[in-house]
């Protein structure tokens, strides 16, 4: 599926627009369900996660996790967690970290600059593409890669 958000509010509509999609197919129940972000700095990964986390509920504070690698948030009976891989300088920290834990339950696990954990991330379910269009705007590409990604994708409405 692909699109294009002409505004930052637009990022935040379609992060909304998968959080009922999230609400509605119960995606994190056990064994969770992944989302790796791609894009340059700036493109819109964070922003797309804020959107998926109002959607949802949550009204703290939407942080991107570039310091801290992982932010993790409650909402209701969800559990997001928000990695920002950006900073790790090997595959191996992320297993140091004890990062492969949070993947063993349930959850959403939204994951940027994936290709930073090389083979140690679990299989993904969508890989979530957003390339920036100035003067504001974005694409937004997203595609299934397993048989839960591919319906869930199936049933998004953006």
């Amino acid at each position: 599926m692909r699109t294009f958000l002409p505004d930052e509010q637009s990022t935040l509509d379609a992060g909304s627009a998968i959080a009922n999609l999230i609400r509605g197919a119960a995606l994190f129940r056990p064994p969770g369900f992944q989302i790796r972000l791609v894009g340059d700095l700036g493109a819109g990964k964070t922003t797309l996660v804020r959107g998926v986390l109002r959607g949802l509920g949550y009204l703290g504070r939407v942080k991107s996790p570039t310091y801290p690698l992982l932010e993790t948030y409650h909402v209701d009976s969800v559990t997001v967690a928000h990695f920002d891989l950006y900073r790790l300088e090997a595959p191996s920290g992320f297993a140091e970290a004890g990062f492969e834990e949070v993947f063993a339950g349930e959850g959403i696990r939204f994951v940027e600059w994936p290709d930073r954990a090389g083979s140690l991330l679990p299989p993904a379910d969508w890989i979530v593409t957003l390339q920036a269009q100035p003067p504001e705007g974005r694409v937004l590409d997203i595609s299934g890669l397993t048989t839960v990604g591919c319906d869930a994708l199936a049933a998004l409405k953006l």
